[in-house]
């Protein structure tokens, strides 16, 4: 197997973490759990098919992190990340 390639803007992943308190290298952390959850995000697919990884963090947090898959190159492109709100929690296993 591969190892996990990702990409994401720059700007997009400072202006993140100001916001949510969350870097996108701790993002990326969660594609290793492996009791994280992958939901479809058809809401947020207009140009490319979006979603949402639920899962723990290198640092042991609960993270939402919104991301796509290109296949052309197989990166994942982190897109957004936060902390999981108290509902959210309740569906990871």
């Amino acid at each position: 197997m591969s190892a996990l390639r990702f990409a994401w803007d720059r700007r997009k992943a400072i202006a993140n973490e100001k916001k949510h308190g969350v870097s996108f290298d701790e993002a990326r952390s969660i594609f290793l759990d492996e009791r994280a959850r992958l939901i479809d995000d058809p809401d947020h697919s207009d140009d490319e098919d979006r979603f949402i990884l639920l899962g723990l963090s290198s640092t042991l947090r609960l993270l939402v992190v919104c991301h796509c898959f290109r296949s052309k190159d197989n990166v994942i492109r982190i897109i957004s990340a936060r902390k999981a709100t108290a509902h959210e929690s309740k569906a990871y296993p």
